[in-house]
């Protein structure tokens, strides 16, 4: 019957108790990880996300200067995440999805998941800082990819909180939902990763690691204090992003499946 995804399938797409046991599986391994292992993923992640920005800066050097210009250049931003999710490296947003559900079934591991929340979106961080850094000197670069990675530093530090906390809402939900969809994807996981991330950069909604690169940038080049970067950019987002990957998609997800058992 259409529309039964408890029971039967469409063609090629796994029903919905297999992929909340799939993404569940996935976080318990991942709650079970090293700290040490979980760490240094966590890292490689922080670095990687640096890309997207480089990336997009990069492919606004060769365009015109045109109403359509940042629509093109977005589709540079989804290489952090399709390096990070392809790559198995450990990054927050994704796992406000895969590392909740276990808890969801079982509270008793909630102390495990905030260890892991904390580690994780730490050693994110340290990884943008440090992608920054490496590329935050100007000698490194043609005049005109400079003055595209300061552009695209300062617009990361330029909304105020609401608005800024809403679009990471949107961001959230989006990244936590690719996640879900990745297991039924198949060969198409590539344009699920690519078309999802590429709504998040071309709508400027903010992203806590993808962005972090872009207001550590900023920071480090002088063009914003380090309390800008904590209370303009990283609270609104980090709150936004939390309430989109967890209230607004693993709750959302997982109560409909929870109510049927």
């Amino acid at each position: 019957m259409a529309g039964d995804d408890g029971g039967q399938k469409a063609e090629g797409v796994p029903p919905s108790h297999d992929i909340h046991r799939v993404i569940r599986e996935e976080g318990e391994a991942q709650l079970d990880r090293h700290l040490g292992a979980i760490a240094w993923s966590a890292l490689a992640a922080g670095l990687s996300m640096g890309f997207s920005f480089l990336t997009v800066a990069v492919l606004q050097t060769g365009l015109p200067d045109a109403p359509w210009r940042h629509l093109v250049a977005a589709a540079g931003y989804p290489l952090g995440f399709l390096i990070v999710i392809l790559g198995k490296q450990q990054l927050f947003t994704e796992s406000t999805l895969t590392a909740v559900l276990p808890v969801l079934t079982e509270p008793s591991r909630l102390p495990r998941l905030l260890v892991f929340w904390a580690l994780v979106l730490v050693v994110n961080l340290v990884g943008t800082w440090l992608f920054a850094f490496a590329i935050c000197h100007e000698t490194l670069f043609k005049p005109e990819l400079w003055a595209a990675l300061r552009a695209l530093a300062d617009e990361a530090i330029q909304d105020p909180f609401w608005p800024m906390l809403v679009k990471s809402i949107l961001a959230g939900w989006l990244i936590a939902l690719t996640v879900w969809l990745l297991p039924g994807a198949g060969p198409s996981r590539i344009w699920i990763i690519f078309l999802v991330t590429y709504v998040v950069g071309a709508a400027e909604f903010s992203h806590i690691i993808a962005g972090s690169a872009e207001a550590a940038f900023a920071v480090i080049g002088g063009q914003h204090g380090l309390a800008d970067y904590v209370f303009r950019f990283a609270v609104p987002t980090l709150i936004g992003n939390t309430i989109g990957g967890v209230a607004l998609v693993a709750v959302l997800n997982h109560a409909p499946l929870a109510t049927e058992n």
